[in-house]
């Protein structure tokens, strides 16, 4: 078969162009968002995973795909990929945080007696979900509008205001990152004790799917839409 990501190819850049192969990427734990810079050989040599099962995944999902016509994130205008991250990913958060505040809280008060880890999943949580909330609101009162109004008058003001915005958030991204990582050590990869209440289990499943969205969400920003708006800032420069 022709080989058309290769061990040079970027981790972002996969995902970027063909986003099914986030799932692929997530099964192995190779980061393609806060790490979407990243050939995936030097992931592949540093989880001493095997490299031709890797690529050979990535590769058959990205023919398959040729088969049927798709619309990629970034033929997206900057505005309508905005709208898609709040719609997507902002409402989910919404949704989500508070009702895993309220799980976490809850299996830490009935379990944390004899389950002591449970303490610190409770208190990684809550800064995560402090800094998530924080965050998309800074998104959607400042940033996304900025990009919105430079995109419809370019102007020296607003390109300064974009510069110093975008690096907070990438910034800001990395904790995030490093957040999650935590959180899926202290639960062991989210998987709950076999005597787990289903509380308890459905907690575990709702971190990973908390996790799994955020990859999705930071891999939009770090790696298709503020790449492109500092593009832009710098052609106009």
């Amino acid at each position: 078969m022709q080989t058309v990501f290769d061990l040079t190819t970027k981790t972002g850049d996969i995902v970027t162009r063909l986003p099914e192969t986030s799932t692929i990427l997530k099964q192995y734990k190779i980061d393609f968002c806060c790490g979407g810079n990243r050939p995936i050989g030097e992931v592949i040599v540093e989880k001493n995973l095997n490299g031709a099962d890797v690529l050979d995944q990535l590769n058959n999902a990205l023919l398959k795909s040729l088969e049927k016509p798709i619309i990629t994130l970034e033929e997206m205008t900057n505005g309508e990929l905005i709208d898609h991250i709040i719609s997507t990913h902002h409402d989910y958060l919404n949704e989500l945080l508070p009702e895993l505040s309220r799980f976490t809280t809850k299996v830490l008060r009935v379990h944390g007696s004899h389950s002591p880890e449970l303490a610190k999943i409770h208190k990684l949580f809550h800064t995560l979900k402090t800094e998530l909330e924080q965050h998309t609101i800074d998104e959607e009162m400042n940033v996304f509008p900025l990009i919105k109004a430079y995109d419809e008058n370019p102007t020296s003001e607003l390109m300064n205001k974009l510069s110093v915005k975008i690096e907070e958030l990438e910034s800001e991204h990395e904790g995030a990152g490093d957040l999650l990582r935590q959180l899926r050590e202290v639960t062991s990869d989210y998987k709950a004790p076999e005597w787990a209440c289903m509380t308890y289990q459905l907690t575990f499943q709702k971190l990973e799917g908390l996790e799994s969205d955020l990859f999705e969400h930071i891999h939009l920003e770090n790696n298709i839409l503020f790449p492109r708006v500092i593009k832009q800032l710098k052609e106009a420069n």
